[in-house]
């Protein structure tokens, strides 16, 4: 996968589920040790049991200084050459009625979430002269929704991040890439589904198909596919794609 062989340690944020469990478990297919890093211990250790991750590591994205110290322990095992920052959460809310602290957390989670594991890893990776950065942006980093304002705006400054910092990285053997998924077959949407149900009482068919009218193909994504984007942004095929956004959304941008 890399340069001169074969991936040596991949880490994916949010790893034991939905996008990113997909996104670890072709890593390992393709070839990559994977560490998956999340919140929820057992869920991370149900992850690794099946085979979707070699290692697995509780910790909260959203802590600065504690992922400091935990991408420090797993570069002591070994260096990280890849990096899937994926892990992230959607706050629904009309836009009188989000307030600062509702930004905030849009921010923390999805934004920043990106920027303490990306400055954790690109030192080393700027040092070795190889590396890949994939940011798990969303149709909502490109375009606007309605009632998740907080959401769009963390997403449209993640696509913001990798644009500037692949003209920072260019000439290092970094590549800084975003995958915006669309509306995913995953628990998240399930809970958007959820939502919709309670706040509109239609049955979870017409919340469904609320949903996947956005999507030119008239479905949802399914979280394999948004993974072989990110295995091939993974490749050295794409030694030359850097600041890109590449959409998994049927069509809808």
């Amino acid at each position: 996968m890399g340069e001169s062989g074969p991936l040596r340690h991949a880490v994916v944020t949010g790893g034991a589920r939905g996008i990113g469990r997909a996104i670890a478990a072709r890593l390992v297919r393709d070839g990559a040790t994977v560490t998956i890093l999340g919140r929820n211990a057992e869920a991370l250790e149900q992850a690794v049991n099946e085979g979707v991750a070699h290692h697995a590591v509780p910790v909260d994205v959203t802590d600065g200084p504690a992922i400091v110290r935990v991408f420090a322990d797993i570069a002591a095992r070994a260096p990280v050459d890849l990096l899937v920052a994926n892990a992230g959460a959607a706050e629904s809310s009309p836009f009188e009625r989000s307030d600062a602290a509702l930004f905030q957390r849009m921010l923390d989670v999805n934004l920043f979430g990106v920027v303490h594991a990306a400055q954790a890893v690109l030192p080393d990776m700027t040092r070795r002269g190889f590396g890949r950065i994939v940011a798990i942006a969303s149709t909502a980093g490109q375009k606007g929704y309605p009632y998740v304002s907080a959401y769009c705006t963390a997403k449209h400054a993640v696509v913001g991040l990798v644009r500037a910092l692949a003209q920072e990285t260019a000439c290092s053997g970094v590549t800084v890439n975003a995958v915006c998924p669309g509306f995913t077959d995953t628990d998240l949407v399930g809970d958007s589904l959820e939502r919709i149900m309670a706040v509109t009482g239609r049955d979870r068919d017409a919340a469904l198909a609320s949903l996947v009218r956005h999507n030119p193909q008239g479905r949802l994504i399914h979280p394999d596919e948004i993974a072989d984007a990110v295995a091939w942004l993974c490749g050295a095929a794409a030694g030359a794609v850097t600041g890109q956004v590449v959409t998994v959304a049927g069509g809808e941008l």
